[in-house]
């Protein structure tokens, strides 16, 4: 069996993931982003520094996709084995646009936070975390909500630039 077929084979659909491992990972990023908001009232270079650190959990699950970013490890490895096997699962392409999504407004935030514009850094993480928290809490993603126009407009100039 070839290596593509043995990940496939074990991911069961490659172009999609068990939909709890995204909420998981909501769950941390919920958790990181309350953390910066609380330490940016100590210290706003410490909060850009961990919001910088989760821009760049947010980057990774962009570019890898939600299966190979640090929480979706962290989900696969000791949190699925003890669930039950998955009955529902979602496309990856929104999931990664969502992180994408993140990865903005945590670059902001860190600037702001970074550059003394702390209430930049602050709103910018506040909408992160409104964000991560619908996810986690109401498995609704924001982002994946929006890809889909995001989708279309950009079949739309390609058509057109043609």
């Amino acid at each position: 069996m070839s290596t593509t077929a043995t990940s496939r084979s074990r991911a069961g659909h490659p172009d999609q993931v068990d939909v709890r491992g995204p909420r998981f990972a909501a769950w941390i990023t919920t958790g990181v982003l309350v953390a910066v908001l609380v330490l940016s009232t100590f210290s706003t270079v410490a909060a850009g520094l961990l919001l910088a650190a989760q821009a760049v959990v947010f980057g990774l699950g962009a570019a890898r996709g939600p299966r190979n970013s640090p929480y979706g490890q962290v989900f696969a490895r000791f949190v699925a084995p003890r669930l039950s096997p998955t009955t529902e699962r979602e496309p990856v392409a929104p999931l990664r646009f969502a992180q994408l999504v993140g990865l903005a407004f945590a670059v902001v935030g860190v600037a702001g936070f970074l550059t003394g514009l702390t209430a930049v850094g602050t709103v910018a993480t506040g909408f992160a975390l409104f964000a991560a928290l619908l996810n986690a809490a109401f498995a609704f993603c924001l982002g994946c909500q929006i890809y889909p126009l995001v989708a279309r407009f950009r079949r739309s100039t390609s058509i057109t630039a043609a």
